[in-house]
């Protein structure tokens, strides 16, 4: 499709999924006509961000969002009406997870700023670590493919999308390694660590009874649903149920806020910024230095609280 076309297919299209969801606005919600006509503007401009960065609204993600609203911070945008811009996308990404345009909610992992930009969700090191204890100690097929996604997921820092699309052909034997299929279709290489490696290989001796009987499936996390492979929405859902098993509040855990993680721990552990942005499979550097002010300010905290100095209010 020649390249004017297919800018002209990606604008009436984000123009179809605006106009649905004003029309939800005005209908459900009886939404006043400045609201809508503020509403439509932001997720307009939003929109032609999003297509510089080579992306729909329908396959924008979390990094996308947060780089657009950083963006307008450094415009000199107001924390109060980057939160109004913020709920409008919520509230739009909402709408498209519910009607089904989207297997996921990518605004989800995005704060409603207060006196600064919003900046991604993330675990701690300690709840990382208690949902990890939690998932090895399930037993049987179901226990053994969640620990293999939470561990895959983390290592590699995968989008949702690209960890429940992965294909048993993303295996590389005897390498610590996936191939992974990311934004735009562009393919990079994605390191595992030996335990994930180990974990993956006890899933694959139980993946047969996520199959039908004598079926076969191209997918690494096949299921008998429509999708052929676990679905984004119901991975979510397994770490939501994980999460209370392992005492971390459900509201604070998804597949993105895992992702957030990943990259935060690195930074605090001395990775550098272009090896995680390669890692992530960002195309601009500028969408991976968000994590560095979560670092930054995860940092700070730990210096105020345990410093001993600071801890005598010196």
């Amino acid at each position: 499709m020649p390249a004017n076309a297919a800018a002209e297919q990606l604008r009436e299209t984000n123009a179809r999924l605006i106009e649905a969801f004003l029309e939800m606005m005005a209908v459900e919600r009886a939404a006043a006509a400045n609201t809508l006509k503020n509403y439509g503007r932001d997720l307009g401009r939003f929109s032609l961000f999003a297509a510089k960065r080579g992306e729909s609204l329908e396959t924008a993600g979390a990094d996308d969002i947060a780089a657009w609203l950083d963006a307008l911070e450094q415009q000199g945008l107001a924390a109060s009406t980057a939160a109004l811009k913020t709920s409008a996308l919520r509230q739009f990404y909402q709408f498209l997870y519910t009607e089904g345009y989207r297997a996921d909610n990518p605004s989800a992992a995005i704060e409603r700023p207060k006196t600064r930009r919003p900046l991604p969700k993330v675990l701690t090191p300690e709840e990382v670590t208690a949902l990890f204890e939690a998932a090895e100690k399930m037993q049987g097929p179901k226990g053994a493919r969640l620990l293999a996604m939470l561990e895959v997921l983390y290592a590699a820092g995968l989008r949702v999308s690209e960890l429940v699309g992965l294909k048993l052909s993303a295996l590389r034997k005897g390498e610590r390694v996936l191939i992974v299929r990311g934004k735009g279709d562009k393919e990079r290489l994605a390191p595992l660590t030996r335990r994930a490696l180990d974990a993956v290989d006890a899933y694959i001796e139980m993946r047969e009874g996520f199959l039908g009987e004598g079926k076969t499936s191209p997918w690494l996390f096949p299921s008998r649903g429509k999708s052929g492979h676990v679905t984004a929405a119901r991975f979510a859902q397994m770490l939501k149920d994980l999460a209370v098993k392992a005492g971390v509040p459900p509201a604070k855990v998804s597949p993105h806020v895992l992702r957030h993680a990943f990259a935060t721990h690195l930074l605090e552990g001395g990775a550098d910024l272009r090896s995680v942005q390669q890692m992530l499979g960002h195309a601009d550097i500028t969408t991976t230095q968000i994590y560095t002010h979560v670092a930054q300010d995860r940092l700070r905290e730990l210096v105020m609280t345990k410093h001993p100095l600071a801890k005598k209010g010196r």
